[in-house]
């Protein structure tokens, strides 16, 4: 497995669960909420804290550029988690919030996969992919854990 087809499982799963919220959208969807939010928190944590600084080095102008947009779109991804964060109960107030987030990230998953990963296909060899991959999955799971050790 290389360090795309890694982020492209984690995009699959995040649509998997839009699609439940899109399903039930006049329904309580706290509970997929909570999935959601840790599912994009540790794919946003890996991506901040070893892909994209390995694309910022290693890419070209362009791909530096996309890099930047897409750390701009995680902050106002974390934004919109962190007003999700710790609802108890479920209203029409969170479910706007959830579906802007859902907007954003599936236009996020757009451009990553639509244009970002066509540049790291060019300027990134099978190996350096497949070294990030694996750092990438350690670190998933490190933070996963600390996730859970905090009751997040």
């Amino acid at each position: 497995m290389n360090a795309l087809e890694l982020l492209k499982e984690d995009h699959d799963r995040v649509d998997g669960l839009f699609q439940k919220v899109k399903a039930n959208e006049d329904g309580d969807n706290l509970q997929v909420a909570e999935q959601i939010s840790l599912e994009l928190q540790a794919h946003a944590h890996i991506e901040e804290s070893i892909f994209y600084p390995a694309l910022m080095e290693n890419g070209d102008e362009e791909l530096q550029k996309i890099t930047r947009e897409g750390i701009e779109e995680h902050r106002e991804v974390h934004t919109l988690l962190g007003e999700l964060a710790g609802r108890k109960e479920w209203n029409e107030e969170l479910q706007a919030k959830l579906t802007v987030l859902m907007e954003n990230v599936e236009h996020h998953v757009q451009e990553e996969e639509g244009e970002m990963f066509p540049l790291i296909r060019d300027q990134f060899d099978e190996e350096l992919l497949a070294d990030l991959a694996i750092e990438m999955q350690e670190e998933k799971g490190v933070f996963q854990k600390s996730m859970a050790a905090s009751g997040k």
